[in-house]
């Protein structure tokens, strides 16, 4: 009978470390005798194998921090700048100031070159020039689609768009966002303009837009009410 030591197969091995995963805990010795292919056809140690894995899990879990770290300070910024909107209207006790405070807090905190804001809503004898549009009225065919979708729409506005919200100014507006505000008490539209193309784009979000469409609204609902001869 031989007492010649079988060696166990291949799948007894692989068995037996996939059982025991900390093997190697016990014999680090073994590791520095191991090798296993490289891509490049040489062979390398388990412990640089295992290295070389380890970087790349590292990169990659960093890469993806850098990556919430940013959208992070994105947040932040934009909570700042919702806030300093939300200051500002709360400071206006007109509708004339509102527009006023509008102009500073988006070109200084928004980064915006042009601001419009269109009340819905017959006023014959308001002294805020273009601030109201009568329903109905042509000035509003332009905008039909926007305000039917409920929804803010980013990109080059059209020249009668441009004009009807930023008249003189209408060339100079290379992007803009138009911003529906529909509301039980007010029906109107929101835009922001600027020089650049890029500023306002049609692949944007629409939460934050959406949101300063809310705040802004909500405060000329209160300004409407508080001061019923404005219109």
């Amino acid at each position: 009978m031989s007492n010649q030591r079988q060696d166990p197969s291949v799948s007894q091995v692989e068995d037996y470390l996939q059982h025991h995963p900390d093997f190697f805990h016990e014999h680090l010795n073994l590791l520095e005798l191991m090798s296993i292919p490289h891509p490049s056809g040489a062979a390398i140690s388990l412990i640089s194998k295992q290295l070389e894995l380890f970087r790349s899990k590292h990169y990659e879990m960093e890469s993806q921090l850098n990556e919430l770290i940013e959208i992070a300070r994105d947040n932040d910024t934009s909570f700042i700048r919702m806030h300093k909107l939300t200051l500002a209207l709360l400071e206006a006790a007109t509708l004339e100031q509102v527009l006023a405070n509008l102009n500073v807090v988006l070109a200084d905190y928004f980064l915006t070159d042009f601001v419009a804001v269109r009340i819905i809503k017959k006023c014959p004898e308001s002294a805020i020039a273009n601030l109201f549009i009568e329903p109905g009225s042509e000035a509003l065919q332009p905008f039909l689609k926007v305000l039917a979708s409920n929804q803010p729409k980013c990109g080059r506005p059209t020249l009668v768009q441009a004009k009807a919200l930023f008249g003189d100014s209408a060339i100079a507006v290379k992007s803009c966002a138009i911003i529906p505000m529909n509301f039980t008490e007010l029906d109107g539209i929101l835009a922001i303009g600027s020089r650049e193309e890029d500023r306002f784009h049609h692949s944007m979000g629409n939460l934050f837009l959406t949101q300063m469409s809310e705040i802004i609204g909500t405060r000329l609902i209160s300004l409407l009410r508080q001061t019923p001869h404005a219109c």
